[in-house]
């Protein structure tokens, strides 16, 4: 796993941080690292399956419709892509 090296953070932010992470119970790295994927990755961020999900919802598909494309979904198997100057 990556490491992280955070140089020159003042005494202050240092003691808030040990703090806090005493009150969640976690050690101070992981409550840095907490706080960081919490900051670069956040609650109300779109993910593509909930919106696809809310998409399909809201115009009105149902199972049955997934039922029919599936039906005439092309199933032939793809030809590899050749390297050779006869492909």
């Amino acid at each position: 796993m990556p490491m992280l090296t955070v140089r020159n953070l003042p005494d202050d932010v240092y003691r808030a941080l040990k703090q806090q992470a005493a009150l969640h119970g976690h050690s101070t790295e992981a409550e840095v690292g907490a706080i960081l994927a919490s900051a670069v990755r956040p609650e109300t961020r779109i993910r593509l399956g909930d919106a696809l999900s809310a998409l399909s919802h809201q115009i009105g598909l149902t199972n049955a419709d997934f039922d029919a494309l599936e039906r005439v979904r092309d199933r032939t198997p793809d030809v590899p892509m050749g390297f050779d100057d006869d492909s």
